[in-house]
């Protein structure tokens, strides 16, 4: 009896032992708690329903991060602690440079992140808008220091990217050597070059210590069609369809999805969906896309969309997706009288956002300084496993997802509306002027997106709701405080 109770805890302390190293590579969540079509804030579906199996339906490893009081931050899901400061801008061979310096925490085997490390670190509770007052940054900003562009120096708020020691095999803009980074202003992963000709090609650095493994996949082909990364416990499709579909249709295409005898496949996250990619590979350099051999490519150069929405701007009308191919633009460079070029403008490896619906015809030159593509019509890899489980959260308003827990810890809400309400109210003090409360009024309980009208000083105004601050409120559709979101 005694030697069947030791042979059971034997066969629990492997099982854990194992089950510790498989998780090596764990993806924290999104942090995404809301769900949406294709153009505002709705009840999360049921199974069966539209939009059912989005981001928010699938509840992974939740950031979890501990201050250690000493300029450091420890990451309790993945292992990895960071330095809490941003610090000062610098070129990328000054920041590969500077770690072997570093000495924060009393620690000196500081590193400079690959760019899975630097990822996950992303939460996609942020959105950018016209000015720093209406944006949250996609990163926590309870543990991270984080500073938007300075546009008094002439910087966009978008200007503060963080750099990686992740190269890009291949190159961008027709010839520039170019690193990955990380942009938690805007939420997007970009090349960028070591050099800029807007500039002098200075962004942020956060150095990171411990788990060394973490950001390396171990692949084994089940032989079943189905892939599984014991380093991040996720069972992948092999092998995508060959057929492209919008964001509704490739989430209920793995909802749908029955494959080696499993029928719980979804639709990835971004985060889950940017473990896949192998940034060593790119169709300029090793002919095939920046994914592993084991995952056959209908086509090098496809795009996979996830089920994370993407905020650009006051309308959650954008999905992410992973660049596997290279992320290509209509870009034409910003001296003489060039035409554009359609080119690798980001790199392949970038993650970026499409309209979750519509023609891609009617975006004939990109969008965006760079002329990022936009197809619309994406490819699908579904994922399963993980222990990832389905949650149905409740509803609540956009404002929850706004900020989420970068911005508005319940603490600093009441604070922060408070402080709105009195700007508003103290016109012609040498208070910045705000919203009227008729436009706050007009949107109480109403959802991002929502149409809405309400009296001004000048007349009836009419428009639709927005958050700011962390409250809804009413915007005009056009002219002054409305119009599209700063271009990316």
């Amino acid at each position: 009896m005694i030697r069947g109770k030791m042979a059971v805890l034997v066969f629990v302390f492997l099982l854990a032992a194992g089950q510790a190293w498989a998780e090596s590579y764990p993806i924290v969540d999104t942090g995404q708690n809301v769900c949406f079509n294709n153009s505002r804030q709705i009840q999360c579906p049921d199974v069966g329903d539209s939009f059912n199996g989005q981001d928010a339906q699938y509840k992974g490893n939740q950031p979890s991060y501990k201050d250690n009081g000493d300029g450091t931050v420890t990451d309790l899901v993945t292992g990895l602690t960071w330095i809490q400061a941003r610090g000062d801008k610098m070129t990328w061979n000054q920041a590969m440079a500077g770690a072997k310096k570093c000495r924060v925490g009393g620690h000196d085997d500081w590193r400079a992140p690959s760019i899975k490390e630097l990822y996950s670190l992303i939460d996609f509770n942020g959105w950018v808008q016209r000015s720093e007052a209406d944006s949250t940054p996609f990163i926590d900003i309870r543990y991270f220091g984080f500073k938007f562009g300075n546009e008094r120096a002439g910087e966009r708020i978008i200007d503060c990217q963080d750099w990686s020691a992740t190269e890009y095999v291949s190159t961008t803009m027709g010839g520039n050597p170019t690193v990955f980074g990380v942009n938690f202003a805007d939420g997007r992963i970009k090349g960028y070059g070591k050099s800029s000709p807007r500039g002098n090609g200075k962004m942020y650095i956060r150095y990171v210590r411990g788990n060394p493994d973490y950001g390396k996949n171990d692949f084994v082909d089940n032989r079943d069609g189905t892939i599984t990364d014991k380093a991040t416990c996720l069972t992948w499709q092999q092998k995508d369809d060959g057929k492209t579909y919008n964001w509704e249709q490739g989430l209920a295409y793995c909802e749908n999805l029955n494959l080696a005898g499993r029928t719980d496949w979804r639709l990835p996250s971004v985060k889950e969906l940017q473990s896949l990619v192998d940034y060593t590979r790119s169709p300029m350099t090793t002919g095939s896309a920046a994914i592993d051999p084991i995952f056959p490519m209908s086509d090098k150069e496809d795009w996979f969309y996830s089920s994370t929405t993407h905020m650009d701007g006051p309308r959650p009308s954008h999905a992410s997706y992973m660049a596997f191919g290279r992320a290509m633009g209509y870009f034409a460079p910003p001296r003489g009288n060039q035409s554009k070029k359609y080119i690798d403008v980001h790199g392949a490896g970038a993650q970026r956002s499409d309209p979750k619906s519509g023609n891609p015809d009617d975006y004939p030159e990109g969008h965006g300084p760079q002329g990022d593509e936009i197809r619309i019509y994406n490819s699908i890899r579904c994922v399963a496993g993980g222990g990832v489980e389905f949650y149905k959260p409740p509803y609540k308003s956009v404002g929850s997802f706004k900020g989420g827990p970068s911005h508005n810890s319940p603490n600093q809400m009441g604070q922060r509306q408070g402080q709105q309400r009195g700007q508003n109210m103290q016109q012609g003090q040498g208070m910045r002027q705000g919203p009227p409360l008729e436009a706050y009024e007009a949107c109480s309980g109403a959802y991002e997106g929502a149409e809405c009208s309400f009296q001004a000083s000048h007349g009836t105004i009419s428009g639709m709701c927005r958050n700011m601050r962390g409250e809804t409120v009413g915007v005009p559709g056009h002219g002054p405080g409305g119009g599209p979101p700063p271009r990316q």
